[in-house]
């Protein structure tokens, strides 16, 4: 695991309890990648982040990687994960990798080991099957990115 890695600092909070400080990094850090890099004009700010959790991981003063945890029954009936966004700063790095471990193991401790369903982007299936998440959608489009829904089951 590189230095890098192993130097990030994990932190998730409630969205009240967010620093503007973390607010303004996390909101900055999605419209860099989901807004200008991808060039895909959407309302990132959908009322969703009131009642979820922000996990951010922080590196020499910066927001590196950050996920949104969401309890069931707001984007989907079960526990999602969503804004699953790297800084392109630490791009092949392993930090999403991380990230997303991160943000299965937090998902677990807040709302309990149940299923989590992703809307993940289709390119990055094979990144997301790693984790035991299996497609359980068609393709579709979303803000023009072709998408597919993956479930994460509770394997006992």
């Amino acid at each position: 695991m590189s230095t890098i890695i192993t130097a990030i600092s994990w932190i998730c909070k409630r969205f009240d309890d967010l620093s503007p400080r973390e607010l303004y990094a996390l909101l900055q850090l999605r419209s860099e990648v989901f807004v200008v890099e991808q060039n895909c004009v959407f309302q990132d700010v959908d009322d969703k982040d009131q009642a979820s959790w922000h996990l951010m991981g922080w590196h020499d003063g910066f927001l590196a990687a950050y996920t949104r945890l969401v309890p069931a029954g707001i984007s989907f009936e079960e526990v999602s994960i969503g804004r699953v966004v790297t800084s392109p700063k630490m791009r092949k790095s392993g930090a999403g990798r991380i990230l997303m471990e991160k943000s299965i193991e937090t998902s677990y401790s807040i709302f309990g080991k149940t299923p989590i369903r992703i809307g993940a982007q289709l390119y990055l299936k094979r990144f997301y099957e790693s984790f035991g998440f299996q497609q359980s959608s068609d393709m579709y489009l979303e803000d023009g990115i072709e998408h597919i829904e993956m479930l994460l089951p509770v394997v006992s």
